[in-house]
């Protein structure tokens, strides 16, 4: 392949020690563990803006979100890494292809997934145990997705994952342990989360389509093929923006989260006309971007009407 990244060797500027290990942690994938915790937070406030709000349970949501995200990544870079599928490939820095031991980064997976299983148990004692077969359920999801004997995210069911846990479960269930109850809006909030968490992993998944398929990697872009993935992308984008507009027939002030469409603009034109290879890493924190923007639009909005 033409357009890959240069191997570990080639790299004289290739970062070491913690800033290797940033990288790894893939910073530009945070916004899906941030947003679905703040929109949940604001979806319960206006639910009930009474005492029973708890300001502490929605910390320690976003500390289980976060730490979920983090071990995700690097469960995936050791899985993807002893399968040898991140050889050659296009994107930014994994960590057991540049040459860190993978029982380093399977030991970093799991702390990950420990600190999120601490913080987790904490809110399940002071909310409710139900709590803990539901974070067992996203941790064995988490590893699952390319680890595992038969690992989802070679099936073409990464999406489906990253809407219902990064979506639907972190958004209701922020609401959950805020105020001790679920409701409509943060159902629909969760959509419209999850639409664009799956955004980015669509984009993520566009990007490295060609190497995918040459390793047997059945994602979900590899099945639909490179003009349908394109158009997937966009519905994600139009999907969420529609979420919003649902919520606007019971909080009006939801609608500032259609700003996002605007800062959509610019990914959705690259998208659709082409870009392909590295062209698609600026569009990977672009589609960031447009989902930090919905989150705090629709968290703003949602917290004024309230």
């Amino acid at each position: 392949m033409s357009d890959t990244a240069p191997t570990p060797a080639a790299e004289g500027d290739l970062p070491s020690g913690w800033r290797l290990w940033i990288l790894g942690s893939r910073p530009r994938t945070l916004p899906a563990a941030v947003v679905p915790v703040a929109v949940g937070a604001a979806a319960a406030r206006v639910a009930d803006s009474s005492d029973r709000f708890s300001f502490s349970a929605v910390v320690l949501a976003l500390v289980v979100s976060l730490a979920l995200q983090v071990a995700v990544n690097f469960a995936n870079d050791y899985s993807d890494g002893v399968r040898g599928t991140d050889d050659d490939r296009v994107g930014p820095v994994r960590l057991v292809a540049s040459g860190v031991p993978a029982g380093r980064v399977k030991w970093a997976a799991l702390i990950a997934f420990g600190f999120a299983g601490m913080a987790g148990l904490v809110l399940a004692v002071t909310v409710s145990w139900w709590l803990v077969p539901i974070g067992a359920v996203c941790m064995a999801a988490g590893w699952g997705y390319t680890g595992g004997p038969v690992p989802y995210g070679y099936l073409g069911l990464g999406e489906v994952f990253v809407f219902v846990f990064f979506g639907l479960v972190a958004t209701v269930g922020t609401t959950f342990v805020a105020v001790r109850s679920v409701t409509v809006v943060s159902l629909i909030a969760g959509c419209g989360v999850g639409a664009l968490a799956c955004a980015l992993l669509v984009v993520n998944n566009l990007r490295d389509r060609p190497r995918d398929a040459e390793v047997g990697k059945r994602t979900l872009a590899v099945r639909l093929g490179d003009r349908r993935t394109r158009a997937l992308y966009a519905m994600l984008v139009l999907g969420a923006a529609l979420a919003a507009v649902v919520i606007a027939g019971w909080h009006p002030g939801a609608l500032a989260a259609l700003i996002a469409v605007l800062v959509a603009r610019d990914p959705l034109r690259s998208v659709r006309g082409g870009a392909a290879g590295t062209e698609l890493i600026p569009v990977l924190g672009a589609t960031g971007r447009v989902q930090l923007v919905y989150g705090l639009a629709l968290t703003i909005g949602l917290l004024a009407a309230g």
